[in-house]
């Protein structure tokens, strides 16, 4: 149902913030920072998408948990659908969602909520100790091959370039 209300009033609150701005400002100028916002926006999801991805590579080296990155990541994504949403709305939303300190504040929200049951990096310790099967060592490969018969070989030259004398 929270959804239903969502993909209900959205819209109608876009259209009532484009008839009120535009009545405001004028068509041009309304449509001017729409187009403005969205490669502000793109610019700025672009940005801040590179930080995050480092971010996770970090803690991939580390081998930290990876939870808070790719939610930062996740959010930036979601930023990024919502600005290049035409609308104030969208994107008032999708600009907060940019701020980092935002998403740190929503990421410890959305933590408070979940309970994690358990978090493993790596392989199971359980398994390490399995021989593996013979051919996962890779010394036999497995493929399909088709025999090809050369064409045969024109002794005249092509016209590009000058033949043997």
């Amino acid at each position: 149902m929270p959804l239903f209300l969502a993909f209900l009033l959205v819209p109608i609150i876009e259209i009532a913030l484009f008839i009120q701005v535009g009545g405001l400002i004028g068509l041009w100028p309304t449509l001017g920072i729409v187009i403005l916002t969205a490669v502000l926006g793109t610019w700025l999801v672009r940005t801040q998408g590179q930080l995050a991805l480092g971010q996770l590579r970090g803690s991939f080296e580390r081998l930290s948990d990876p939870t808070e990155p790719l939610a930062h990541g996740a959010m930036i994504l979601l930023a990024g659908a919502l600005l290049l949403t035409p609308g104030f709305f969208t994107d008032a939303f999708g600009f907060l969602l940019l701020v980092p300190g935002f998403r740190t504040r929503a990421f410890a929200y959305l933590r408070s909520k979940v309970t994690v049951a358990s978090f493993q990096m790596g392989s199971d310790p359980r398994h390490s100790a399995r021989p593996r099967p013979a051919d996962s060592r890779g010394d036999v490969i497995d493929g399909d091959y088709k025999e090809v018969t050369p064409r045969p070989r024109r002794d005249d030259p092509s016209g590009w370039v000058e033949g043997p004398k």
